[in-house]
């Protein structure tokens, strides 16, 4: 009998299948547990290995798997951000909990179509299983569907999509949308690609806790009808990138029913902070919204590229997005089962469904509400220790889970408190054992520290008041001297 793997080398034996997945696995679980002794930014200065790696040949031949592993898990994974590690407090963390990456792992195995219901419907109940269980959590009603994207960018497109699709139809230009100064990018850039160009994207002004001012708001939309043109959407944030800030919710929905406009809600850092009783004022009325974006690779702590979105009148999102072709099978038209094809752009996508039903399986969703509690209040108790440090400014109190600060001293300017921070966050970060990251906002420039990794607990939190402390001192010793 002639070697099938010699001829289809693609088609390695099963032998050979359960080697190089232990061995992969070894490694795997070898990076994982030793997360908590890497520096918490590796080595990015790479330009000289990303010049001669940009020259890698195409590889003609065979070459060991060994091999490849090599440099990929000694050198070249560490040269990064350490995104999944314990001491990660910058931008926004997304830890990646292992029974996601396991359940990623069966997806590609198995590799099953699931742009259309037909082709694997019962994994697609599971996907759709998720979005409700969702919905159920944002107090959203049982008309709600939704769809699971590759992040939160994609999320807040789908929704101007369907509003621009209901309540706009041809008439593009006269539409107008709505967002703060604090509102995530990706909401602007989404707007644009969904053809409401920036000369119709209005920027509302905050209040002094960086939350949308309602008023301005309704004056803005005021004048825009008074100029003939047509108010459609408004963007508000249950959690800002920069300062963790909540906008005022429930203020806006009142105005968004009474003038007819469909309220989105921004959720991708926070909204799921409405799993913890305690937190679910700070984000009153966000049940109330048209749609909701959200982010699993980020408050529910699942690998980079998960995002949902959920629309109050799942209708109007399948008539914003449904279409097919003669090679398709025909769409599923009985609305209590899932088609993403029918729900959002992509016809192959890869199978998200199993990355957030598994582990929502095995742990159960009381294991991420108690993971959410505690970054709440670990991120409390640090900013309460940060802002008693002599010379600190705390900008943003922690609303959830971050909170912002700079420098400032008797005499400073905003330059020189700006470059202190910047040069205190620098030295912080340089230390390794953790790393935050800083933002502007008015030309004041912030540090900030987010704790949302599953894996940060007290002690990291400890080592970052110790590392921010001691930074501090030594800034405010070179100011007064």
């Amino acid at each position: 009998m002639p070697d099938l793997q010699a001829h289809y080398p693609l088609e390695p034996s099963a032998s050979d299948m359960q080697a190089m997945g232990q061995d992969i696995l070894t490694r795997i679980v070898e990076h994982l547990d030793q997360l908590s002794q890497m520096p918490s930014c590796g080595d990015i200065e790479a330009q000289a290995l990303c010049s001669e790696l940009g020259k890698e040949p195409t590889p003609d031949g065979e070459t060991p798997l060994k091999e490849v592993l090599d440099p990929l898990f000694s050198d070249w994974i560490p040269r990064s951000f350490t995104t999944p590690g314990p001491g990660y407090l910058g931008f926004i963390p997304g830890g990646g909990v292992f029974t996601s990456a396991l359940a990623d792992f069966i997806a590609t195995a198995t590799n099953r179509y699931t742009g259309v219901w037909k082709a694997a419907p019962v994994l697609l109940q599971l996907e759709s299983n998720v979005l409700r269980w969702f919905a159920e959590w944002m107090g959203m009603p049982s008309t709600t569907r939704g769809l699971l994207t590759t992040g939160g960018s994609q999320a807040n497109f789908g929704a101007i999509v369907s509003a621009r699709e209901s309540l706009l139809g041809e008439a593009l230009r006269d539409g107008v949308l709505y967002t703060s100064s604090q509102t995530h990018l990706c909401v602007r850039k989404s707007a644009r690609l969904a053809g409401i160009l920036p000369d119709r994207v209005r920027v509302v002004g905050v209040d002094a806790k960086y939350r949308m001012r309602v008023d301005e708001l309704a004056e803005t939309i005021q004048a825009d009808r008074a100029e003939g043109l047509k108010p459609f959407f408004v963007a508000s944030s249950a959690g800002t990138t920069n300062t963790g800030s909540i906008d005022p919710i429930s203020d806006i929905a009142d105005l968004c029913t009474k003038e007819g406009l469909w309220h989105h809600v921004d959720g991708a850092y926070g909204a799921f902070f409405y799993l913890c009783p305690d937190l679910q004022p700070r984000l009153a009325g966000l049940p109330r919204a048209d749609s909701i974006a959200l982010d699993p690779h980020k408050s529910l702590f699942l690998p980079y590229g998960t995002g949902a979105l959920l629309v109050r009148d799942g209708k109007v999102l399948r008539a914003a997005h449904a279409a097919t072709a003669e090679y398709l099978p025909e769409p599923q038209g009985h609305e209590e089962f899932y088609e993403p094809s029918q729900y959002g752009p992509e016809l192959s996508r890869d199978y998200r469904g199993l990355r957030a039903w598994l582990p929502l399986k095995v742990h159960g969703v009381s294991a991420f509400r108690a993971a959410l509690i505690e970054k709440h209040e670990l991120a409390v108790s640090a900013a309460k220790r940060v802002a008693a440090l002599p010379g600190v400014v705390m900008d943003a109190d922690p609303q959830l889970s971050l909170f912002a600060f700079h420098l400032s001293w008797t005499g400073s300017d905003q330059a020189a408190e700006n470059a202190a921070t910047q040069q205190m966050l620098e030295r912080v970060n340089a230390r390794g054992r953790v790393m935050i990251t800083g933002c502007s906002v008015d030309g004041q420039f912030m540090a900030r520290v987010c704790v949302l990794c599953f894996r940060t607990h007290a002690e990291s939190m400890d080592r970052c008041v110790e590392d921010i402390a001691t930074e501090v001192a030594a800034a405010m010793a070179e100011k007064v001297a």
